[in-house]
């Protein structure tokens, strides 16, 4: 029988909780009731108690600090608790710390494991919530605060979404398709370069998932590497960093290029696009940047040429963090461009800026770290070619 995780407040949300699973239970379905509240008993027993996870408050008259404290500790534990496969589904509803606390667990779990948050919040931004999982939002029309007849009707078909999502064989669908997956990453500046990579992976049997590394983009793809589907990265576009570093709108965060090490993937890393940073509208560029060189990539889009100093910073960053990998990784450098903007002749040629990337870039690198350099742009179909053939070599050494 299949087991579904009903977490939730159950001090403030127990009666409703209890209504979902009592749904679960009429399809067939085991439901385990696990409480994350943070004030007074719960209102209905649960499976599993918050002491699992906070055995005693740091601050127990405040609120927002026993909601943080929760939503700091119950990821791993549930996490745990999907990896010893003792539940097939998580569903939970709530308001603002409901919400906060679930979808924190949630984006523990790895992609492809079922996840459903009914919530008050769903019908807003729910970036900050969902992050790089595939969490699935429901509005809860009315406040979770009772059970009406609009609240009912709505939680029974999140009783029927959840469980049509774990009786779906989205895992078996997976290890079907034979063919193992490869993450690649690209921007538009870059778009040739890895399309004519994947059409050469395609044609050795690998299937290529393609992020477009506008932050959320590297975020994802960092999170299914870390899932375990992966068998290779091809990083061709680490421009995310620039906008990490400088302070940009494309970030993907700190730990962007840690997954592939984390997990052991064979990668090929290239400092595509490093030589861009991103903003909107021109008028939003901050003011401290007013001296530099600017290209206009479209009305809704500025970019702005990293300099000298700035790509020395990232050439270090990239091999600090390429240093970290545990399975095969090569560095490749197109030497004469590393996106469209930056060949000779376009807007942001900077022989010296280029030069600084690459030195830092060979300087930091463990010795054991192979760096490949060619004389050629980054959408040069031999570079391509290069990328691609350098990640099957690795793959094939694995």
């Amino acid at each position: 029988m299949k087991r579904i995780a009903v977490l939730g407040t159950l001090d403030s949300k127990g009666h409703e909780h209890a209504f979902v699973a009592d749904r679960l239970r009429a399809q067939g379905l085991e439901p385990v009731l696990i409480d994350v509240g943070t004030g007074g008993e719960p209102q209905v027993a649960p499976d599993i108690t918050r002491d699992t996870f906070v055995p005693a408050m740091n601050q127990p008259g405040d609120r927002g600090a026993c909601v943080s404290q929760m939503a700091e500790h119950a990821p791993a534990i549930v996490a745990e608790m999907v990896a010893r496969r003792e539940i097939d589904g998580i569903i939970s509803l709530g308001g603002g710390g409901g919400t906060s606390i679930a979808t924190a667990v949630m984006r523990a779990l790895p992609i492809g494991f079922p996840k459903l948050m009914v919530s008050t919040l769903a019908s807003g931004n729910t970036a900050h919530y969902v992050g790089s999982k595939d969490i699935v939002m429901m509005p809860s029309i009315v406040d979770v605060a009772g059970l009406n007849r609009v609240s009912k009707m709505i939680f029974t078909q999140a009783a029927g979404a959840i469980a049509g999502m774990v009786g779906t064989p989205a895992n078996a669908i997976v290890n079907e398709a034979s063919k193992p997956i490869i993450a690649a990453s690209m921007f538009g500046n870059t778009t040739d370069c890895v399309n004519l990579a994947k059409e050469e992976l395609e044609r050795a049997g690998y299937e290529v998932l393609v992020f477009h590394t506008t932050g959320t983009g590297g975020k994802t793809m960092e999170s299914l590497i870390e899932s375990g589907m992966v068998e290779g990265v091809l990083d061709i576009t680490t421009t995310e960093w620039a906008d990490e570093l400088v302070g940009g709108t494309l970030t993907a965060g700190p730990t962007r290029l840690e997954a592939a090490g984390a997990s052991g993937v064979p990668a090929i890393v290239v400092p595509g696009c490093l030589d861009m940073v991103n903003f909107g509208e021109r008028d939003s560029v901050p003011r401290r940047f007013a001296d530099r060189k600017f290209y206009i990539h479209n009305p809704q889009v500025t970019l702005m040429r990293t300099n000298p100093a700035e790509c020395a910073q990232l050439g270090e960053i990239l091999a600090e963090k390429i240093n970290a990998y545990t399975a095969p990784a090569k560095v490749l450098l197109p030497k004469a461009a590393i996106s469209v903007i930056g060949a000779e002749g376009q807007p942001f040629h900077d022989p010296e800026a280029d030069d600084a990337l690459f030195d830092a870039i060979r300087r930091h690198l463990k010795s054991e770290v192979e760096v490949i350099e060619l004389d050629c742009k980054i959408n040069d179909p031999v570079f391509a070619k290069k990328c691609a053939d350098t990640l099957l070599e690795l793959l094939r050494e694995k």
